[in-house]
């Protein structure tokens, strides 16, 4: 029934051992699921539409969203989308976005709330709330308005190229019902490229929010004006935080 996990997989960088292991089935078991041969329960759906960022009727009913494309490009981030209409980013910056990450990771990545899910929206707000602040780029980081809240484009392929060059280590963990991802940083992050200004910022925003958990900022998130405002599956717009309301306003408007 299923036709599109074999692409799903692919593009989030999973092996089929790996999704296998969190439905709980046999590798070759989940291989007859992603070719059609074998149904998947509701439950295992469930789980997959979750990884794979996707509401559960999107999933049953085979329908993948054009997904934006990380393009890296002197400097500029572009997302491509259909069409070949395209959104960019100003002063985006890879490597400070792993830095920061990395500086995140060391300061609440061992919390045993914080999975993806809450490492993503972190993020989100660590970005989003700086502009709001001071009106320029902390990372400039393109994020994308997905069914379980903002998500950094290309997120998957920076966390693989982290975890290829020794930089952070996944964790599976159970959490409840649930398995929780987790990542350990390997390395100390290069400080030089985050300003005072910018690591006090992050340090307020990891103080007042990284004690959620994913349920709770999936829904905090979704109260925001920048993510209301945006469409599913599109790039957020920086320039809507200057429409919050007041209680996720981080600036005093006289």
């Amino acid at each position: 029934m299923i036709t599109i996990i074999e692409q799903l997989r692919k593009t989030k960088g999973y092996s089929q051992a790996e999704l296998a292991k969190l439905i709980k089935v046999s590798r070759p078991t989940f291989s007859e699921i992603e070719s059609g041969r074998k149904d998947l329960t509701i439950p295992q759906a469930k789980q997959l539409a979750e990884v794979f960022d996707l509401s559960l009727n999107n999933f049953l009913d085979n329908k993948i969203p054009s997904e934006p494309e990380l393009i890296i490009k002197r400097g500029t981030t572009k997302i491509k989308k259909e069409l070949e209409m395209r959104i960019s980013v100003p002063e985006k910056n890879i490597k400070k976005f792993k830095e920061v990450f990395l500086y995140v990771l060391n300061r609440i990545g061992a919390k045993p709330n914080v999975g993806e899910g809450v490492l993503c929206k972190l993020m989100y707000f660590i970005d989003f709330d700086f502009y709001e602040r001071y009106e320029k780029q902390l990372m400039g980081a393109v994020y994308i308005k997905n069914h379980h809240g903002p998500t950094p484009a290309g997120f998957p392929k920076i966390l693989k190229d982290m975890e290829k060059n020794g930089e952070i280590a996944q964790v599976i963990k159970k959490l409840y019902q649930y398995q929780q991802k987790k990542y350990l940083p390997l390395r100390e992050p290069d400080l030089s490229l985050i300003t005072a200004e910018e690591k006090k910022h992050i340090d307020w925003v990891l103080a007042r929010l990284s004690d959620k958990n994913a349920k709770e900022m999936e829904e905090y998130s979704h109260r925001d004006v920048p993510w209301i405002s945006a469409e599913e599956q599109s790039a957020i717009d920086y320039e809507t935080v200057f429409y919050r309301t007041p209680d996720f306003s981080v600036r005093s408007y006289d």
